[in-house]
Formats: C-alpha cells, sequence, structure tokens
C-alpha cells in the first residue's frame, strides 16, 4: 500500500482497515510519511470522517505508538479530567489540586494551545521555572510523592498524537470527532489511570459550536474510555462566553490561584466543583475499602469534599507544592507583582449604556492569540503576559464608557486593531438576557441526559 492511494481512498469516503491505518501511523511518526502528505489525510478524514470501529482502532494505534504507563504502585484509583477546549478555561489549574486534596491521585498529561483555545501546558510554562517536561519516571514519581502532576506529552506518550496535534492545529483540521477523540483518548489511557471526566464544551468558542456536535464527541469519548475499561463520564457544558474573567496565559494562572486561596468566581467554581465531585466519585475505593476520609458515593458528596479541600487550604497547599516540585518559582504566585508588565494595555470601554447580552468568546480567543497568547505557526513562542482581563460579564448592567476589557501585549502594531476586535465581540441591549445553564448535559455508559444537582 501506498499513502497516496489511502489518502485517495479516505478522500473518497472509504472505510481503512486498521492494517491501514497503521501503516499511516508508523510511516508518519517514523518519517516516512511527510508532513504534507499526513496533512492531505487530516483534511480528508476532516471531510469524510471515520466509522466508530476505524475510530476505536486509531485510538488504539496512536496509544501504542509509546508507551502505556503503569501506576498500579500508587494506593487509589487514579482520575483524570480533560476538557476539549475553550476560551479561558483554566479549570485543570485549580481543579487537579483539588481533588488531590480530597485523597484521589491525579495523573494529568496536558495539551498546548489549539487555535483559539489556550493550552494548560501554556498556563503552567507561565510560571517562572515550571518544567512540564519531566520524565515517565519523574511523571511516577511526583504522583507518588503529592499526589498530583501536571506535564506535557513525552517522547515515549503516544508520539504520534503529539507529531499530529501540532500539525492539526494550523491546518485547520482541529474540529473533527475522529481526530479529536483519537488525540484525547490516547493520550488519557496512556498516563495510568483507571476513570476520566471530561468536560465537553459547546457554544460559539468551543470546537463543537452545537449541541448535537458536543453530544456525538461526548458519546465517542465515553463509548472508548469504557471500550478500554476505565469508567468514563462525560458533561457538556457551555462556551458561549469565556470561563471566569481572564484569558491568557499568566492572567488564567492569577485567577485560578484566587480561586483557590477561595475567591468564588462563579462560573469557574461552578464548572470545577462539578468535574472535581465527579472525579471524587469515581475514585472511591471499592466497598470493602471505604474510610470515612475518602468516601464520596454520589456526585453531591464529592463535590462537598472538594469544597472542604478550597475551605481548609488544603487544595491551594497542594497546588504550590506540585509547583515547587515541579520547578516553579513559587514566590510569583505568592508576590505577582514581581511578575513582568506588557508593554502596551489599553481599555475598551462600552459605546452605550445597557446589559451585555452575549460576548464573542472565538473572537476574543483569536484575539487574544493576535496579542501573543497564543500560536498562528507551529513554531511561534508565546508571550505569557499577553491576554486579556473583562470587567463584565453576560447579563451585567453597564454604562457608557464603563470598562468592558482590557488587554495586554508586547506589539505596538496590533494595539488598534485589538482592541476593535474586542469592542465588537461584546453585544449591548436594553434588556437582560435570560441565563443558560453552565452545564447542559451528562453522558456516561447509559446515555445522555439532562444535568442537574438533586
Amino acid at each position: 500500500m501506498t499513502i497516496n492511494e489511502l489518502i485517495r481512498k479516505k478522500r473518497e469516503g472509504a472505510v481503512l482497515s486498521p492494517e491501514e491505518l497503521h501503516f499511516i501511523i508508523s510511516g508518519y511518526v517514523g518519517g516516512t510519511i511527510p508532513d504534507y502528505q499526513m496533512s492531505a489525510f487530516l483534511m480528508a478524514t476532516f471531510f469524510r470522517g471515520m466509522s466508530s470501529e476505524e475510530t476505536y482502532a486509531f485510538t488504539q494505534l496512536m496509544l501504542h505508538s509509546g508507551e502505556v504507563v503503569d501506576l498500579s504502585f500508587i494506593p487509589g484509583k487514579k482520575v483524570d479530567k480533560h476538557s476539549t477546549g475553550g476560551v479561558g478555561d483554566k479549570i485543570s489549574l485549580p481543579l487537579a489540586p483539588i481533588v488531590a486534596a480530597c485523597g484521589v491521585p491525579v495523573p494529568m498529561i496536558s495539551g498546548r494551545g489549539l487555535g483559539h483555545t489556550g493550552g494548560t501546558l501554556d498556563k503552567l510554562e507561565a510560571i517562572p521555572g515550571f518544567n512540564t517536561a519531566l520524565s515517565i519516571e519523574e511523571y511516577k514519581n511526583v504522583i507518588a510523592e503529592i499526589g498530583v502532576v501536571m506535564i506535557g506529552q513525552t517522547k515515549e506518550i503516544a508520539p504520534a498524537d503529539k507529531k499530529m496535534y501540532a500539525l492539526r492545529d494550523v491546518t485547520a483540521t482541529v474540529e473533527c470527532i475522529p481526530l479529536i477523540a483519537g488525540s484525547i483518548m490516547s493520550k488519557k489511557l496512556a498516563e495510568g489511570i483507571d476513570a476520566l471526566v471530561l468536560d465537553i464544551k459547546t457554544g460559539r468558542g468551543a470546537f463543537m459550536p452545537t449541541y448535537e456536535q458536543a453530544v456525538e464527541l461526548a458519546q465517542a469519548l465515553v463509548g472508548i474510555g469504557n471500550r478500554f475499561g476505565k469508567e468514563t463520564i462525560g458533561f457538556i457544558t457551555d462556551m458561549s462566553q469565556p470561563l471566569g474573567y481572564a484569558i491568557g496565559n499568566w492572567n488564567e494562572i492569577m485567577e485560578s490561584v484566587d480561586c483557590l486561596r477561595g475567591k468564588n468566581i462563579p462560573d469557574i467554581m461552578e464548572l470545577t466543583y462539578v468535574l472535581g465531585g465527579a472525579m471524587v466519585m469515581l475514585g472511591q475505593p471499592k466497598a470493602d475499602q471505604l474510610s470515612a476520609e475518602k468516601k464520596a458515593s454520589s456526585l453531591k458528596e464529592g463535590i462537598e469534599r472538594c469544597k472542604n479541600a478550597v475551605k481548609s487550604g488544603a487544595a491551594y497547599e497542594k497546588f504550590v507544592r506540585m509547583v515547587k516540585r515541579q520547578g516553579g518559582d513559587i514566590s510569583f504566585i505568592e508576590h505577582p507583582e514581581k511578575y513582568l508588565s506588557s508593554k502596551f494595555s489599553r481599555t475598551v470601554a462600552a459605546q452605550e449604556s445597557g446589559y451585555v447580552t452575549t460576548i464573542d468568546a472565538l473572537e476574543l480567543g483569536l484575539t487574544s492569540v493576535q496579542l501573543g497568547a497564543g500560536r498562528m505557526k507551529v513554531d511561534d513562542v508565546i508571550d505569557p503576559k499577553a491576554g486579556i482581563l473583562l470587567a463584565k460579564k453576560t447579563g451585567d448592567a453597564v454604562k457608557k464608557e464603563e470598562p468592558l476589557a482590557t488587554f495586554f501585549t508586547d506589539n505596538k502594531s496590533i494595539v488598534d486593531s485589538a482592541a476593535e476586535r474586542i469592542a465588537k465581540a461584546f453585544t449591548i441591549g436594553n434588556i437582560p438576557p435570560q441565563r443558560s445553564p453552565l452545564i447542559l448535559s451528562i453522558v456516561d455508559k447509559n446515555g445522555v441526559k439532562p444535568f442537574a444537582m438533586s
């Protein structure tokens, strides 16, 4: 077989066999298939899709393109969370230490920014000295010592995905359900987890803009996870406006730290507690091993344990220990005024009075990339200081000339255009909008149902 033949088959809508998919993936990892041909295959898949069996085989091949980590020597069920990506989505940063403080080990292998969405690794690396490139041995040591670790893919973990991930970002092939499913699940299954919680975002700022697309992706991810023997639960959540008030890497670190110190930023903490509650629930020991300390037999109990971890200060302490252990300079967390400031900043004000009826999350995400907070090319260097701080969220009252947002950049040439884009991202009307729920549905092995806390 040849790569040209397989690209043509996929372009025509054919179902590829596991052997054919193996030829493509092993060839790409081995260097015999160049980026330009892999780009053609990705685009053909974007338009033609994959069958469920193809998606499963694709995930399995990506998973076994490298090492599958064994964490069985660490007591307890290891649980991770993954988000499909959004604007201002820093949930992993407070979530991981909160869940670890509840006694559930959290091994987290994260990615970099894709398209208009930020990446957990880029945010962590905004902390001076923080090392996301730990070896597998160090990864195991940190999770064993602290109960939480946050790293990027090593050369051993799903190397096929590592190469493909960056290529998808710059070839407009991110928003493809089989490719997303294979990318997410190959990394997550390789990191040594026993269970997984998924945050599948829908709305203007998500890769799945419609609810129906989000349900399709959620079912694919949950199905793959359970097929591999890992209990997997997904939540479909709204991404029509940014999460929290901070967009940009250092901005989002600071907002996350505020949350860990007890500040209640409503949308961030609502989502963090629900996802964390699910992780604690899935991480409960077997019935004969239950203890008063670790028991969380329901989502509601898991949420309460997460709230207590923040109130007691245990979650913040866990975060500080992780940052120190992974080489980060904690003095910047404790004294953020030490951090360098951007050369240029501007506040965007409302042109009329009324209520913020919509905020275009996609437009703000793209603007943050323009400011330097993301990548337009694979080799772009991120400016951790760059970003946007919102002053208003959807539903807020606003007066004419009152601030809507402030942005930061080192690139003087884009200041005027960024101000125009941010101003256009806000819609102001005379009537306050009806508030929509942040968490829409829950997806598990039994199907999809509306989310409601009992």
